[in-house]
């Protein structure tokens, strides 16, 4: 059986579960006992281990070219990999984890520390969250997706970032609606079924959370 070790509000952690669904792929996942090692750690059933997200990344799409997350155009190819790196690149780092690594429990997230929420840090990450909905509403008018037509390796990488922020209740979709469309066809997709079932013990998600119209 392949087997995953993760973190359930680890963005990347979301994302290797939502590339292993897209793949039409059976796995275990299993919750890591160190919240502080490399994590996602995935391990296939000829005993290939991928420690990390990016080995993880080619050794799907190199070992399963069903169901392909990258595009084949060129251009389309080269928009996936932007909105990839910018969903877990400058979107993680002053977005997601000033607002859900500060607010979730470090044990789910990986997050160094444990104390109380810094809410000024948390409201910095609500102030870089605006412009970026905005920014993910115009590609999904664009392209229909964010890089093209179709869901690819950035699409499923933003909307593991923004699980976790719904989680919480912390992203505002009546304003940006064209951002709350994309994001509704993406937990619509049956991929997104296991992160809308998850729960963090004490920390249950916002009523809306697992809503397929909200």
């Amino acid at each position: 059986m392949r087997r995953i070790v993760q973190l359930l509000l680890a963005p990347t952690s979301r994302f290797a579960r939502l590339m292993i669904a897209e793949k039409r792929l059976t796995c275990d996942p299993v919750n890591a006992e160190d919240p502080h090692a490399h994590l996602p750690v995935f391990s296939d059933l000829d005993g290939t281990r991928c420690e990390g997200i990016w080995p993880l990344v080619d050794h799907l799409e190199g070992n399963y070219p069903d169901h392909s997350l990258v595009p084949e155009d060129a251009e389309e190819r080269r928009e996936s990999f932007r909105v990839l790196d910018w969903a877990l690149g400058p979107f993680e780092e002053t977005v997601t984890r000033r607002i859900v690594f500060e607010k979730g429990s470090p044990r789910y997230t990986g997050a160094m520390h444990k104390r109380a929420p810094d809410m000024n840090t948390v409201r910095l990450g609500r102030d870089a969250l605006k412009p970026a909905l905005e920014k993910i509403g115009s590609l999904a008018e664009l392209h229909g997706y964010l890089a093209c037509r179709f869901c690819t390796l950035g699409d499923l990488a933003m909307a593991a970032e923004l699980s976790t922020l719904d989680y919480f209740g912390e992203v505002p979709w009546s304003d940006y609606p064209a951002a709350a469309e994309w994001y509704v066809r993406m937990k619509s997709r049956p991929s997104f079924r296991s992160l809308l079932a998850d729960r963090v013990p004490g920390q249950p998600p916002v009523s809306h959370y697992a809503e397929l119209d909200a």
